[in-house]
């Protein structure tokens, strides 16, 4: 008895904070200021320990990969959810194929 997974979901959505319309220009304002915080201070971080020479130790090489992930996660979700935000595109159901 071999199940499979037969699936197939190619995107994702993520709902929305708020049905109000009023609310979307605030929350879409809050995410991308905490959004952009995110990824420039990452940024800095990460040119912080790159161009010290006194910053090449184990320790800061640890920091500098843990800022890069931390971007990198950040930049998957966080632009997907500005856009739903902008278009007011609550859910959506897959279709079935």
């Amino acid at each position: 008895m071999d199940r499979i997974n037969q699936s197939s979901v190619t995107e994702f959505l993520l709902l929305g904070l708020s049905k109000r319309p009023e609310q979307q220009p605030l929350l879409f304002g809050i995410f991308m200021g905490m959004y952009l915080v995110t990824v420039v201070g990452n940024l800095l971080i990460i040119l912080a320990i790159g161009f010290d020479s006194h910053l090449h130790t184990p320790m800061y090489f640890f920091l500098a990969n843990l800022s890069f992930a931390d971007a990198c996660f950040s930049s998957t979700t966080v632009p997907k959810m500005l856009v739903n935000i902008q278009t007011h595109k609550l859910y959506q159901l897959p279709s079935a194929t």
